[in-house]
């Protein structure tokens, strides 16, 4: 049997050379991630411009958010992500977030598989995020997971509720339309 290979520690993580490739560490180990094209970056933005509004009293809404969710192991970038000032304001600038962010907004890409982006869901949801958003652009729908693991495909002309998150309500078709 071969052995398994070195864990890999955030720090050591950030000692790595540029390359010019983007990277992400999963469970200790590095892996490969894509860069975003023009309509999955264009999705990202709208969804922050539609967040900022809405939730400005909760928190920040960014996109290509990093965040630990798991503090020696892991370094992740959301696609778009909703942090409480509190939260926000404690991050400390030389790091990342510890923890998840509460709402992740992660748009499929073809890179995904549905085992990743639940894993994904499940990683975040187990630390920090109240609720994890699955965006898929071909079909125009945002799948809703919740803590307590239920989840709620929506469609145009649905609106998600940001209750969650001291907001009302954000309708599909502004962000498909």
């Amino acid at each position: 049997m071969a052995a398994l290979p070195d864990l890999i520690t955030v720090q050591q993580f950030r000692l790595m050379p540029e390359d010019g490739r983007a990277y992400e560490l999963h469970h200790g180990e590095v892996v490969t991630v894509t860069r975003p094209k023009a309509k999955h970056y264009h999705l990202q933005r709208q969804f922050v411009r539609l967040l900022e509004s809405r939730l400005a009293g909760f928190g920040q809404a960014g996109m290509e958010f990093p965040y630990r969710p798991v503090a020696e192991f892991d370094l992740r970038v959301a696609d778009v992500a909703v942090v409480s000032h509190l939260r926000y304001d404690q991050i400390d600038p030389e790091d990342n977030l510890r923890g998840a962010p509460e709402l992740v907004i992660e748009i499929k890409s073809p890179s995904n598989t549905d085992r990743q982006l639940r894993e994904l869901a499940s990683l975040g949801l187990a630390n920090g995020c109240v609720e994890f958003w699955i965006v898929d652009a071909d079909d125009a729908t945002i799948t809703v997971i919740h803590r307590d693991g239920s989840s709620l495909r929506m469609q145009v002309p649905q609106s998600v509720p940001l209750t969650a998150f001291g907001g009302e309500t954000l309708p599909l078709a502004e962000i498909f339309g």
